[in-house]
């Protein structure tokens, strides 16, 4: 008969209570890696909504003119319109919404048969830089060459970003200029100083700019001397007033897309004075942002500057993109 051996029973017995309780250790492990697990990706998700959010909040609280549409009464709008349209100081080349047009024949002088252009935008906008850097010097050819019209919209919203009320200052020099000296090209080459990479102030670090630097800008680009010096004694606070309360309660320029739809911001492109939704993936999976203006406007990029060859649209068709 067998005998069973005490001591080599206990053994067994020890080891197998030593594996169930490292299985035991090893579950509950694995159950606290899925908790935390879990926790992460909750918290990971609560955290990109969060930043989402309060980037949205930090838009728009920080670019005032996103969302003066909705705080603007219809009475304050009503005003505001009515003295672009009246207002002593405004420039005798502005149109009663503030607008400047630009076309191969000077200023306040439409070529027929073409698009216009708009462009709302302030000289502290970083995003108004960078459009000025990569469209305006096509835009500009495309003009010399009769093949649209530019209407300028200069706003002064961006005040809060500097120390010395920059944006007032630069967009009442760019009216002044636009007002007192004749030839276009001065004042196109002026908005292109002020939007230059090494000149633009930064908006999250802004180091004071003096007037004499702004007007140093416009003899730079070809306007007189006492023009530009004139240009900088700020005939035209109550005018951007004006123009900075009605421009953004405009619906036709609020944005179709993104954090700021249903509202108006710098920089906005109007196409026929159509909004033109620069942020359109439409847009945006284009090669460069003047192949998409071409594309939207019905004319080859090799024909930039080409007198005769016309934007297929016309004057008030729809861009063909987006």
């Amino acid at each position: 008969m067998a005998r069973t051996n005490p001591s080599k029973s206990g053994r067994e017995s020890r080891r197998q209570a030593e594996a169930a309780e490292q299985q035991a250790r090893a579950a509950q492990a694995a159950k606290e890696r899925r908790q935390q697990t879990i926790i992460g990706v909750i918290v990971a998700a609560v955290l990109v909504v969060l930043i989402v959010i309060a980037g949205v909040a930090v838009y728009r609280s920080t670019h005032p003119s996103a969302n003066n549409s909705s705080s603007t009464s219809s009475e304050d709008a009503t005003s505001a319109k009515d003295t672009l349209a009246s207002s002593p100081a405004k420039p005798s080349v502005a149109d009663d919404e503030g607008g400047i047009l630009i076309s191969a024949d000077g200023y306040d002088k439409p070529v027929k048969d073409v698009p216009t252009i708009g462009i709302y935008m302030d000289f502290m906008c970083p995003g108004c830089g960078s459009l000025n850097q990569n469209l305006d010097k096509d835009l500009v050819k495309m003009a010399d060459a009769g093949q649209i019209n530019l209407d300028l919209h200069f706003m002064s919203f961006m005040d809060r970003f500097s120390t010395d009320e920059y944006s007032t200052r630069t967009a009442n020099a760019a009216l002044y200029i636009a007002d007192h000296d004749p030839d276009p090209d001065h004042l196109l080459k002026f908005m292109s100083n002020l939007y230059a990479a090494d000149f633009q102030p930064d908006e999250t670090a802004y180091e004071p700019i003096s007037d004499e630097k702004i007007a140093q800008r416009a003899v730079d680009a070809g306007v007189d001397k006492d023009v530009a010096n004139k240009a900088i004694t700020r005939q035209y606070d109550d005018y951007l007033d004006a123009v900075n309360t009605y421009t953004p309660t405009r619906e036709e320029l609020w944005s179709t897309s993104g954090s700021t739809k249903g509202s108006m911001s710098t920089p906005t492109v109007t196409i026929n004075g159509r909004y033109w939704d620069l942020h359109d993936a439409k847009v945006t999976s284009k090669d460069s942002l003047t192949d998409a203006l071409c594309e939207a406007i019905g004319l080859k990029p090799a024909d930039i500057g080409v007198k005769g060859d016309l934007p297929s649209i016309g004057a008030d068709g729809k861009a063909l993109i987006p």
